[in-house]
């Protein structure tokens, strides 16, 4: 049996549309444009049997009409947003069979850059590895994470919490290439963090040869990424400094960051 594979597909200016398969079978995640994918699937020869959503913005959705007007799969999608191509609403604690790969994602609730964002979680089989994957949309970025638009930072704050709790070694397959402002947002939160540093270099250097940085993981996130580092008393000082007030709780230091980064 061939080892699954997870593919970036860009698309717009800085989006990436996963796409996992075999041999023969595909399945999409968030595909906000649907010629990207179509051109993909062509040229590997390969039958779309599922798409997965994160949220509702059409960017992530705007494929979908085509795709399965083309190939008329199952669209998974939150169940707390209205997608009209939506085929089968999930929410935390779902699981989706995708069977022709095979694997199984489980359904996590992560409201805050939307109200019903969710986020996909398994393990490739042995034969690709047996590796953890996330596929996390807009919500955890490499270095960052998503605007709170529909949400409260408490909400999003716990969203991020949730992903954290993640094994270590996950690999997460995030939506949009923002790695580099992100690092330099957070060398300014955190200027002598070494892992930060180290991953600045790594994701120059994939950039000037056109390659993505991601995916990233649930460990160089922890050790890199500022909004997953809030409860840490360096991180705390500074976002103190930025608020001009004290910040008594981790939850504080995380809505002072997300303005902070607003407008950085």
């Amino acid at each position: 049996m061939m080892a699954l594979q997870i593919h970036p597909i860009p698309a717009f200016r800085d989006n990436y549309i996963w796409i996992i398969h075999n041999t023969e079978h595909a399945v999409v995640i968030d595909p906000g444009d649907a010629s990207p994918v179509l051109d993909y699937l062509q040229s590997h020869k390969l039958e779309l049997h599922a798409i997965l959503i994160t949220h509702h913005h059409s960017d992530h959705t705007g494929g979908n009409p085509t795709l399965i007007a083309k190939f008329n799969v199952p669209v998974y999608g939150p169940k707390q947003e209205n997608i009209a191509t939506v085929t089968h609403p999930v929410r935390e604690g779902d699981k989706v069979h995708l069977a022709t790969l095979p694997l199984i994602l489980e359904v996590i609730d992560i409201p805050g850059h939307t109200h019903g964002h969710i986020a996909y979680f398994g393990s490739l089989p042995a034969s690709s590895h047996g590796k953890n994957i996330l596929f996390c949309g807009d919500t955890l970025f490499a270095s960052g994470c998503g605007r709170v638009f529909e949400g409260t930072p408490q909400q999003m704050y716990r969203s991020l919490q949730k992903l954290a709790d993640l094994p270590d070694d996950t690999l997460v397959y995030c939506t949009h290439e923002y790695t580099l402002g992100n690092i330099n947002f957070a060398r300014t939160v955190e200027p002598s963090n070494i892992d930060l540093q180290r991953e600045e270099l790594r994701a120059k250097q994939l950039r000037s040869e056109n390659i993505p940085t991601l995916p990233t993981s649930i460990a160089r996130e922890k050790s890199c990424n500022p909004f997953l580092r809030c409860h840490l008393p360096e991180i705390n000082r500074i976002a103190c400094l930025y608020a001009k007030k004290k910040l008594e709780q981790p939850v504080e230091v995380f809505a002072t960051l997300r303005e902070w980064k607003n407008n950085f």
